[in-house]
């Protein structure tokens, strides 16, 4: 089994033995001081696979278990966004329609004293221009839809052009709840419940905490001023017209049946699951929207390609891992987190109830340090079978010695045009000269590919007798796909890429299982 292959399934031993080394790692004495409670989950595919807990949830001496109840406050926007898309699905909400057909106080809303149109779609990915309300927010989460909606129908002032730049605004994403009630004549907390909460079997996760049965293990809320010396009740903030994002309470299980659910979308075939949410709008979700600069969160010692907000939910396109979907929550008392992994389904959960406790930081570190312990992919690429064909075409040609154009009915016009043949028999020549000759026995070509970027891409190597040869192909997507780009370039130190090639995510592509390709080809070849 080649490094290309290897990672078809997550070995749930070894993940075990990872996740226990990373927790123990994380959750330091620093790092607990700072809550009086704390719990941080590793998951795999929907299921809590390891779990550390700490310290009392309401210091009464009773200690924290893996089904301690935490408040999870923003985390509870990717529950409101899919609940506006199921109902976009069903021809009830149209997202890229002016809010103001939904909410018509929004109407009111000026910039530069000029009237403009808001769209949901802009509201629900964070690009509304309404300015970051973290501060006020919280402390308004218990307000009265009648007060929220004076304060739209006085006019809201954007902070930036509308629909042009990212600006966390929990006032704006409230405004998808007014959207869902208006469209339903329900509260939005029945709305969210009906629709995810009960269909999910998410039994554990509510809207407030009186919805709990008397006894129930539910953390309370503290804050520290002096880095966890001491600690001070918070009480809960209320529960009125913010609640649809932020007033969620919920356990490390629900949450990573959850992170699954909307995970699994990228999953190939059906699911049970779509039933709830359809598979392209949980995509949604988790596709960047509107750009995040990036800047600070390099310091975490994590490198992203870039960030941005879906609906709901955060998407971080980390350079070595690939797609990382997350969001984080706090409240005053309260700091959780959630991310999750789509090419391998292993998630993080933390929760601490103090806002002080830094939930994101602990659940960036733990997701990274378990995905670098398995060596995860960032992704697995299924390539169409006529790539698979066109490199291994290709590929015997070049250790025959024969020229490309053997193989011209592979090939795109522009191929044989843009580097003409006796350039490309130089370069190869030139290459062939540093590398040595191609070796006459190599393994088989399934056992050379190095990655895919994509579907209509591929890398795979040649064996020479000083080193060895990278090729690069590239498809065209037409009905019948023809080669478009084709690069033969020395390998360097590693052999598997050339010289003085910068690191890319794509590095860490690996292939789909092999039995999955093969049932590609066998439904793909005409």
């Amino acid at each position: 089994m080649t490094a290309a292959t290897a990672m078809t399934a997550v070995d749930d031993a070894a993940l075990l033995g990872h996740a226990r080394t990373a927790l123990a790692a994380r959750l330091d004495a620093p790092t607990l001081r700072r809550s009086p409670a704390s719990l941080a989950a590793i998951t795999h595919r929907g299921a809590v696979i390891a779990a550390s807990a700490h310290g009392e949830p309401r210091r009464d001496g009773a200690p924290t278990t893996p089904g301690t109840i935490f408040r999870i406050a923003s985390m509870s926007k990717s529950f409101l966004a899919a609940t506006a898309l199921s109902l976009r699905d069903e021809g009830l909400l149209d997202l890229h329609a002016p809010a103001a057909e939904y909410v018509p106080g929004i109407a009111a809303a000026r910039f530069d004293d000029e009237p403009f149109s808001l769209t949901l779609d802009a509201l629900l990915s964070n690009r509304g221009g309404l300015g970051e309300d973290n501060a006020w927010g919280d402390e308004h989460l218990g307000s009265s839809r009648e007060e929220m909606a004076a304060h739209v129908e006085a006019g809201l002032r954007p902070a930036t052009r509308p629909g042009t730049e990212y600006r966390y605004s929990n006032l704006g994403i409230s405004l998808i709840g007014r959207a869902i009630e208006a469209v339903t004549g329900r509260d939005v907390e029945d709305v969210v419940r009906a629709r995810l909460l009960d269909p999910l079997g998410l039994t554990d996760t509510r809207a407030s905490a009186d919805l709990y049965p008397a006894g129930s293990d539910l953390a309370a809320g503290f804050r520290t001023f002096d880095d966890g010396a001491a600690f001070t009740p918070e009480p809960y903030v209320g529960s009125g017209a913010l609640a649809c994002i932020g007033s969620l309470f919920s356990t490390a299980s629900d949450i990573a049946a959850w992170m699954h659910f909307l995970g699994s979308a990228f999953e190939s075939g059906a699911s049970p699951a779509d039933g709830v949410l359809r598979a392209a709008s949980r995509r949604e979700m988790q596709t960047a929207r509107t750009l995040i600069p990036t800047s600070a969160w390099t310091a975490s010692g994590r490198v992203l390609d870039g960030a941005g907000y879906g609906y709901g939910t955060v998407v971080e396109h980390d350079r070595r891992f690939g797609r990382v979907v997350q969001h984080a929550g706090g409240l005053p008392g309260f700091s959780s987190h959630m991310r999750w992994h789509t090419a391998t389904g292993i998630g993080v959960v933390v929760f601490g109830n103090s806002d002080s406790f830094g939930a994101g930081s602990v659940a960036g570190d733990l997701l990274s340090d378990v995905l670098g312990l398995i060596d995860a992919p960032a992704a697995l690429v299924r390539p169409w079978p006529e790539t698979l064909e066109a490199a291994r075409r290709i590929d015997a040609l070049l250790r025959a010695g024969r020229p490309l154009t053997d193989a011209a009915e592979l090939l795109a016009r522009n191929v044989l045009r843009d580097v003409p043949a006796d350039v490309r028999s130089s370069r190869l020549a030139e290459a062939l000269a540093e590398t040595g000759a191609i070796r006459p026995a190599t393994d088989p070509f399934p056992e050379r590919i190095v990655s895919a970027s994509d579907r209509s891409a591929l890398r795979w190597t040649i064996p020479c007798e000083r080193g060895a040869l990278v090729c690069d192909l590239r498809m065209i997507g037409l009905h019948d796909p023809l080669v478009q780009e084709i690069a033969i370039l020395p390998a360097g130190e590693d052999g598997r890429k050339p010289r003085d090639e910068p690191a890319h995510v794509t590095d860490h592509h690996r292939l789909a299982p092999a039995q999955e390709r093969t049932r590609g080809v066998q439904e793909g070849v005409r």
